[in-house]
C-alpha cells in the first residue's frame, strides 16, 4: 500500500516533479500561489505518500493565511495530487482526512481551498459565500470546513497573505 510520512527538505524536487505533472503549465501563477510567497507551509500538514516502490505517489500541503480585518489564522489547504498511475486508487482522499486530523489535532479551527465543489464535500467543505479569495478566482470555487466547532463563527472578508 501506501507509507504516508510529513514531507522532508529531500522530498520536495519530487514533489514539486508531481505538482508540476498534475497541474497545468503556469500553476504558479494562480492567485493561490501569492498566498504562498515568502511563506513557510505548515510543516506537520505537508504529506507525503510513496508507493510500494518508494516513489512519490501523492503529496498535500498547507500554508497559514489570515481572514478579515481581524487576522483570523486559517490553512489554505493545497496543492494536493496523486501521481496518474496511482489515481483512483483512493489516495487523494487518504491525504486529505489525514491531514484535516492532524490539523484538528493541532488545534486549527479553519481551513479554506479553491477547489471543485463535488469532490471536497465529502469532507465536509461547503461553498464560502462571505469570503472573497484574490483575484482572479471563481467564487464558486472558494470552499470552507470548520474543523472545530463554530470555526467561521463571525469570520468573513477578504483572504490575505499571513505576515509574521
Amino acid at each position: 500500500m501506501f507509507q504516508i510520512s510529513q514531507e522532508t527538505k529531500d522530498d520536495q524536487w519530487e514533489v514539486e516533479f508531481l505538482y508540476d505533472l498534475s497541474f497545468a503549465p503556469g500553476r504558479e501563477a494562480l492567485s493561490s500561489y501569492r498566498l504562498r510567497e515568502d511563506v513557510a507551509p505548515v510543516a506537520q500538514l505537508c504529506l507525503v505518500a510513496r508507493d510500494a516502490g518508494n516513489s512519490v505517489a501523492g503529496a498535500i500541503r498547507y500554508w497559514p493565511i489570515f481572514i478579515g480585518d481581524d487576522n483570523a489564522a486559517a490553512l489554505l489547504l493545497g496543492p494536493v495530487a496523486v501521481h496518474p498511475t496511482h489515481q483512483g486508487e483512493g489516495l487523494g482522499a487518504l491525504l486529505i482526512q489525514k491531514s484535516l486530523e492532524i490539523a484538528r489535532d493541532a488545534g486549527w479551527a479553519r481551513v479554506i481551498l479553491v477547489g471543485d465543489a463535488p469532490y471536497y464535500a465529502r469532507f465536509g467543505f461547503q461553498r464560502a459565500t462571505n469570503l472573497e479569495f484574490p483575484p482572479p478566482t471563481n467564487p464558486e470555487r472558494l470552499l470552507f470546513l470548520e474543523l472545530l466547532p463554530d470555526g467561521f463563527e463571525n469570520i468573513s472578508g477578504k483572504i490575505h497573505k499571513f505576515l509574521k
